[in-house]
């Protein structure tokens, strides 16, 4: 491997492979025939072309001149130039090595075909070797490809070579189709055609699969760093519930800028499962304080809806505005097209001014369409909040206002009797503490607020007492009024019967004549009673049926002035005593008719 690796530096070549006259066209001749080649025989001049040729030789130098000197610390250099672009023409030459030469095929030919490459391939399939080749003449000749790692041959003259690297195929594939010869001997079992072609093995896709698979994590713990990266931060954690941290939450909870956060902490304590019999007098406390900001929540947004319905206002307003300038400008354009003006433009201009105007028309009644919606939008929440002419309604109406009223009434009950509740709650709170502390300015303090406490929770009682005589008045004001509507209701259900019962006479009347209309159809004359009877005899007869062109023939002999088409029209007519039916099969189908009378009668 050494001496392959100083070979890369400097393309030498030994003397003794050379021991012929160049001059010589004899030993040349007979090289050439050896090899499939036809030299030209002229004395004093080069014998082979220089695309074949080494480009100059000097014997005294010992090295092919005409070549640039190669950096033997480039990698993956060598004798096996690197693949030419697809667009140049590849020119191959001869090859010289200390035991063989390569002598390039005939540039004419097609390339040599090549399986298709596996995945990471990095064994070749080397086959037209001399029979007479070594291990170490192939590694002398493959190793200016790259690093041999292993070299297996076979008895019929193939070998296996696998490389370091996968570009490395690629340079020996390139000596697909050279000509191998061993030394100077012209013998056929030191002579050979190479040829070279990717290999199947399981250690270069086994490799091949390790890689792909290093890839994959790599790419997935790339993909987990990313999704890490960008994945938003945790929620703060929690504190845990303490009497402390329930006082300042309680704080919390009444102000308006820290509700969200005080409510989310609330919430976890309660599933959590922190309420107890100890805790649950606070615990109530705060979730009145919680329902304390559902009327604030309610007048804002009463306040959004209010800003709401401003901003469709003002945008009403700017569409009338550009409505009346659309309206301005569709003025103008008419204006420019009648005759007084319409005859000094030229006719471009006239051109364009129609083009201006239908736009502008077409913008104009979109535009007042879009004011139409809005102004019907209005106008149907304005029908909808009148009251109709209809009692019924107007006594819906009047149900829902009362049912409206005494919700409110309800919700303000609800809410005195929590403030109640909680007053009671904070009134024990202090009976606690006053128990449980000395008597001091503080507990002086304290018995000053609960007198103060009494005293709001009689006023409060009071309050509660007159707003519960109000809602039992408007109670009863209810069921007067839902009274009155079941007496409306149940004189509208009276009417409705009398109308339906009216309506189903006159559709009786109605089907009793249609039915007497569809039974009267009849025979219309003695002649057709006696064709039926004649037919029916005729096709009782026949029980297999009998075609109209039969049937006429027959009744010609009684009536030649009948016609096929009035006995089928006839026929017809009378669906229940015949029948039709095909017979036969392509060119042999035939209509023929049939009596079923009795089967109707069976039937029936």
């Amino acid at each position: 491997m050494a001496a392959a690796a100083d070979g890369l530096g400097s393309i030498a070549i030994d003397t003794t492979q050379l021991n012929m006259s160049v001059t010589d066209p004899t030993a040349w001749a007979t090289a050439m025939n050896n090899l499939g080649m036809v030299p030209v025989g002229l004395a004093g001049q080069q014998l082979v072309t220089d695309s074949i040729c080494v480009p100059g030789f000097d014997p005294s130098l010992s090295m092919m001149t005409g070549i640039t000197p190669i950096n033997p610390m480039i990698p993956g250099m060598g004798l096996v130039p690197p693949p030419p672009p697809t667009d140049v023409p590849v020119v191959k030459e001869i090859i010289h090595c200390k035991s063989c030469t390569l002598f390039p095929p005939n540039p004419n030919l097609p390339p040599p075909s090549t399986r298709e490459r596996p995945p990471g391939c990095k064994t070749v399939f080397v086959g037209g070797l001399p029979e007479n080749a070594t291990e170490e003449i192939i590694q002398e000749v493959f190793e200016q490809c790259g690093d041999i790692t292993a070299i297996r041959k076979s008895k019929k003259n193939f070998c296996h070579i696998r490389f370091a690297e996968e570009f490395m195929v690629d340079k020996a594939i390139y000596l697909s189709g050279y000509r191998m010869r061993l030394g100077s001997s012209t013998d056929k079992k030191d002579s050979g055609r190479l040829h070279v072609d990717f290999a199947q093995a399981r250690d270069d896709f086994y490799e091949w699969e390790c890689k792909q698979r290093m890839l994959a994590r790599e790419e997935r713990h790339r993909r987990k760093m990313e999704e890490d990266r960008l994945r938003p931060p945790s929620p703060p954690a929690i504190m845990h519930y303490s009497e402390h941290e329930a006082a300042l939450l309680a704080e919390k909870l009444k102000d308006d800028t820290k509700f969200s956060e005080a409510i989310t902490v609330l919430l976890t304590w309660i599933e959590r499962g922190e309420v107890n019999r100890r805790s649950a007098n606070q615990f109530y406390s705060m979730v009145q304080s919680a329902n304390s900001h559902v009327r604030r929540l309610m007048n804002e947004k009463a306040a959004h809806e209010q800003e709401m319905e401003q901003a469709k206002e003002s945008f009403k307003n700017a569409l009338t505005g550009i409505l009346t300038q659309f309206e301005q400008i569709v003025a103008v354009f008419n204006a420019s097209t009648r005759q007084k003006a319409w005859d000094h433009f030229s006719k471009a201009q006239r051109k364009n001014i129609d083009i201006w105007r239908k736009h502008s028309e077409e913008l104009r009644n979109a535009h007042s369409e879009q004011l139409m919606g809005i102004r019907r939008e209005e106008e149907m929440e304005m029908s909808d909040d009148d009251s109709g002419d209809n009692p019924s309604k107007k006594l819906r109406v009047d149900d829902s206002a009362l049912a409206a009223q005494a919700y409110a009434l309800k919700e303000e009950n609800d809410s005195l009797r929590w403030q109640l509740d909680a007053y009671r709650n904070e009134v024990e709170l202090l009976k606690q503490e006053k128990g449980q502390l000395f008597r001091t300015e503080e507990s002086l303090t304290k018995d000053q607020q609960l007198q103060f406490l009494q005293q709001t929770m009689q006023g409060m009682q009071q309050q509660l007492l007159s707003i519960q005589e109000e809602l039992n008045n408007k109670k009863s004001e209810l069921e007067q009024a839902k009274e009155e509507q079941t007496h409306t209701q149940a004189m509208l259900k009276v009417l409705q019967e009398q109308e339906i019962n009216v309506l189903t006479v006159a559709l009786v009347n109605q089907e009793r004549e249609k039915t007497s209309e569809k039974r009267s159809p009849g025979l219309k004359s003695e002649k057709e009673a006696l064709l039926i009877g004649i037919i029916s005899t005729f096709l009782h007869v026949h029980p297999f049926g009998a075609n109209i062109e039969y049937l006429w023939s027959y009744m010609q002999q009684l009536d030649s002035r009948i016609s096929a088409n009035e006995i089928e029209m006839l026929l017809m007519r009378l669906p229940r005593m015949f029948k039709q039916e095909f017979t036969g099969v392509g060119a042999t189908l035939e209509k023929r008719w049939k009596f079923c009378a009795f089967e109707g009668i069976k039937t029936v």
